[in-house]
C-alpha cells in the first residue's frame, strides 16, 4: 500500500534575502505540517523577522519559493498573500491608535470587502474577552498586552490558513502572556489553521 503524501501548510525553499547589500538569509528551507504550531527561535539579529517579512511580501527576495498549502505565492503582492491565507501579526502590533477597538478589529475584513462572520467574532471574544469589554475604547488607550490581543484577534477574523506571530509576548505583562499562550493552545486544539510563532526565549 502506498503512503499518502501530506500537503505541507507552508513550505519555504532556498530563501535568500539581502538588505542594503548585505546577505541576511542564505538559503533557508522550512516546512510546517498542517494544523500544527511551529516555533522559530533565536537571538536578536539572526533573521527571524526578516524571514517573516519576506514570507508576507514586505521584503523583496533574491531567491526562494513560498508555497501555502501547495499554492505558489512567491510572486504575489502582500495583499494577495493575505487573501491567499496568511494572517500576520508583526512586532509592534500596528494598532491604529485613534480608531476604536471595534474599528481596529474589523478593518482588515472590511478592507477586503468581505462580510463579517459573527460566529468568528464571538470566537475571538471567547479567546480574548478584553476585546469585547473595550470595543469603544481607542486602540491607543490599551496596554501593550491588550493591543497584542487585539492584533491577534484582527488577524484571526480574516480566517487565515497560517497565522504568523512575530514575538507576541515581547514587553507584555505575565498575566497576558498566559492568556495569549492559552489562546494559542485553543487554536491548536481547534485544528483550523497552522501557526508560525517567532520567539527569542522559551519560558
Amino acid at each position: 500500500m502506498s503512503a499518502t503524501l501530506v500537503q505541507e501548510s507552508l513550505a519555504i525553499s532556498n530563501l535568500r534575502v539581502s538588505i542594503g547589500g548585505s546577505a541576511i538569509l542564505r538559503g533557508i528551507d522550512l516546512s510546517i505540517r498542517p494544523k500544527s504550531v511551529f516555533c522559530l527561535m533565536g537571538r536578536n539579529g539572526v533573521g527571524k523577522s526578516t524571514t517573516l517579512k519576506a514570507l508576507t511580501g514586505l521584503y523583496p527576495v533574491d531567491a526562494g519559493k513560498f508555497e501555502l498549502e501547495g499554492e505558489d505565492i512567491t510572486r504575489m503582492s502582500s495583499a494577495a498573500r493575505a487573501r491567499a491565507g496568511l494572517g500576520y501579526v508583526p512586532q509592534g502590533r500596528d494598532i491604529f491608535p485613534l480608531l476604536t477597538v471595534e474599528e481596529n478589529l474589523f478593518i482588515g475584513v472590511k478592507a477586503r470587502g468581505e462580510k463579517i462572520d459573527k460566529a468568528e467574532v464571538d470566537r475571538i471574544y471567547t479567546l480574548f474577552p478584553i476585546i469585547r469589554d473595550f470595543l469603544h475604547r481607542k486602540g491607543g488607550m490599551l496596554s501593550g498586552g491588550q493591543q497584542q490581543q487585539l492584533a491577534i484577534g484582527r488577524a484571526l477574523l480574516t480566517k487565515p490558513k497560517l497565522l504568523i506571530l512575530d514575538e507576541p509576548t515581547e514587553g507584555i505583562q505575565p498575566n497576558i502572556i498566559d492568556q495569549i499562550g492559552d489562546a494559542i493552545k485553543m487554536l491548536r486544539e481547534e485544528g483550523k489553521m497552522s501557526i508560525l510563532l517567532v520567539e527569542q526565549y522559551l519560558d
